[in-house]
């Protein structure tokens, strides 16, 4: 091989070809989904349970705190929600990649002559997919238990939005899955970084009462001022401040995580 000819794994790719090699693979993720249709069940049962679950245990309590009830603890919780759903389904396409690695069908995919950021982008938009279908099951029950959408617009917007961050945070669990070794290490590391971040916000309960050492990492969570913008947009009240902090959040994430989970996919062993 001469200096100047370029081995064909490195060979650069067009755009075009980038396009068809992800459209291909993400037409293979969501036939794999059909034909097991028991890994869209967590898209089912997590927003019955967890609206079920805030709503009709800790609903009254904190509802009356609002000065709203049971009902007004719906309004303040389903936007909040939908932040949730973004970030606990993103862990999915992390443990998902790591069971790829160890079946050995990311080995077959790294053989061909494809784009290697196509099979990154492939499994991001399939997980989007179940994230708006988890979504869609999630706005269903919270009218069923008395939400009232006031904006349909706002809506669309805050699910929107939800689905910019969510795409943000997948590169973060994409990188764990190609770095750690198992689909469980994947996902217990993954419940270390949700649990401070899902409960440490103003997703489930305002934090007026919490105290200062907590609120001054509130103040900075990105679930946070995501679930703060969508109920602006879906409720009513202020949204530009947590609107721009959460899409610079989402960018601020993209930028670092995307290039470093791309760089360490092609370069794993």
């Amino acid at each position: 091989m001469s200096a100047t000819t370029v081995p064909a794994d490195d060979a650069p790719i067009p755009l075009r070809a980038h396009l068809r090699h992800t459209g291909a693979l993400v037409r293979r993720n969501l036939l794999w989904i059909r034909q097991d249709p028991e890994s869209m069940f967590d898209a089912l049962l997590m927003p019955v349970v967890f609206t079920l679950l805030f709503v009709y245990v800790f609903g009254g309590s904190i509802g009356q705190a609002l000065g709203g009830g049971q009902e007004g603890y719906v309004q303040y919780v389903i936007p909040g929600m939908i932040a949730m759903m973004s970030m606990t389904l993103s862990q999915g396409v992390g443990t998902g990649f790591s069971q790829d690695f160890n079946s050995g069908v990311m080995d077959r995919f790294r053989s061909l002559p494809i784009g290697r950021g196509s099979v990154l982008f492939a499994k991001i938009s399939v997980e989007l997919v179940r994230m708006l279908f988890a979504t869609a099951v999630l706005m269903i029950v919270a009218v069923l238990v008395g939400f009232h959408i006031h904006h349909w617009a706002g809506l669309l917007a805050a699910v929107g939005l939800s689905a910019v961050f969510a795409s943000s945070i997948m590169w973060v669990f994409l990188t764990l899955g190609v770095i750690l070794k198992n689909a469980q290490s994947v996902q217990a590391m993954g419940f270390l970084v949700l649990f401070p971040l899902q409960f440490g916000s103003s997703i489930f309960a305002p934090t007026n009462s919490m105290p200062g050492w907590l609120r001054s990492f509130t103040d900075y969570n990105p679930l946070s001022t995501l679930a703060d913008a969508a109920r602006g947009l879906m409720v009513g009240g202020p949204v530009a401040h947590d609107l721009w902090v959460t899409l610079a959040w989402s960018a601020a994430i993209t930028a670092v995580a995307a290039p470093y989970a791309i760089h360490k996919f092609r370069t794993k062993s």
